[in-house]
């Protein structure tokens, strides 16, 4: 498998972020990655098509959400918390609360 491409954290934008975060099934995806140290697409796919969820982890990656490695035949994921954090201060930490407390 070829590796993924991520942006730099230097490279991330604030719109594609919160675009990212703007679809209920990415936000969940990102709430359930806060939670864990990684994750396979297997864990997060919430029983949706392989191409649906294929979509969402593609608007993550490229907005720097997420980091996708290869291990072996699984991609296993991961929150770029420290690289949000560092971009955007305070930003998903945020909306992860308001979130829960909605």
């Amino acid at each position: 498998m070829r590796p993924y491409k991520h942006p730099a954290a230097s490279e991330l934008s604030l719109e594609r972020v919160l675009y990212a975060l703007s679809d209920s099934i990415r936000l969940d995806i990102v709430r359930h990655l806060a939670r864990v140290e990684a994750a396979t697409c297997g864990e997060l796919d919430g029983g949706r098509p392989k191409s649906t969820v294929s979509h969402h982890f593609k608007v993550l990656r490229e907005a720097g959400l997420v980091l996708t490695e290869n291990t072996g035949t699984i991609h296993m994921n991961k929150l770029r918390r420290a690289d949000i954090e560092s971009r955007f201060p305070g930003l998903l930490t945020a909306i992860l609360a308001q979130h829960a407390s909605a």
